[in-house]
């Protein structure tokens, strides 16, 4: 579970550096694009620091819900809800591993009202390859780490991020195929309903 540990959770040491050209997306257009998600489904491919790769499903339920399912063989998954984050380790007897939302990178997209013009919440915004790259942070709690937002300029969509430990190391998550404004009932999100099923009581 470390790399799904780690594409959540992990600090970020270091800034990419990206060189500022005139043709990024706004700040305020992409704060604007990321709170009318109000519910998306997306296909994504998970690219690890050892170069291992997963694939499987993410839906965003914004404010606050997200959940990761990993296509099998692997019976990972990741669920966020309840401003906790829940890791569920299919190879493990054990309830999930569980962290506040706030302190996790994901926190900068479920969050109610994102804001990207916030200060010292941007650290580097450019065009690089016809892309908007966001590098962002919490203003408040740097320490909690950073991630790169990867924006589609025209229509303005995400289509990727990328978090880097406090040694370098990258984890990536590639998004393709949304599908925006389906219905998912609480369940689908629910931490408590699936430590159940997997973990049922004796």
């Amino acid at each position: 579970m470390i790399q799904l540990r780690a594409a959540l959770l992990a600090p970020l040491a270091l800034s990419f550096g990206l060189s500022a050209q005139a043709a990024e997306v706004p700040l305020d257009q992409l704060s604007a694009y990321i709170n009318g998600l109000t519910t998306a489904e997306a296909r994504f491919v998970q690219t690890n620091a050892d170069g291992s790769v997963a694939q499987g499903r993410i839906i965003l339920q914004r404010p606050g819900r997200a959940r990761f399912e990993y296509d099998p063989p692997d019976r990972n998954l990741v669920l966020a809800s309840s401003n906790t984050v829940a890791i569920f380790d299919a190879k493990s007897n054990q309830p999930p591993e569980q962290y506040p939302l706030a302190r996790t990178p994901l926190n900068l997209i479920l969050a109610a009202n994102v804001d990207l013009t916030t200060a010292k919440m941007v650290v580097d915004h450019a065009e690089v390859d016809g892309a908007t790259h966001v590098l962002a942070q919490d203003p408040k709690h740097p320490d909690y780490g950073m991630i790169e937002l990867v924006f589609s300029e025209d229509p303005v969509a995400l289509t990727k991020w990328i978090i880097t430990d406090d040694v370098g190391n990258q984890t990536s998550v590639e998004l393709s195929s949304f599908k925006l404004g389906e219905t998912y009932p609480i369940s689908t999100f629910s931490i408590d309903a699936e430590t159940e099923r997997r973990h049922p009581a004796r």
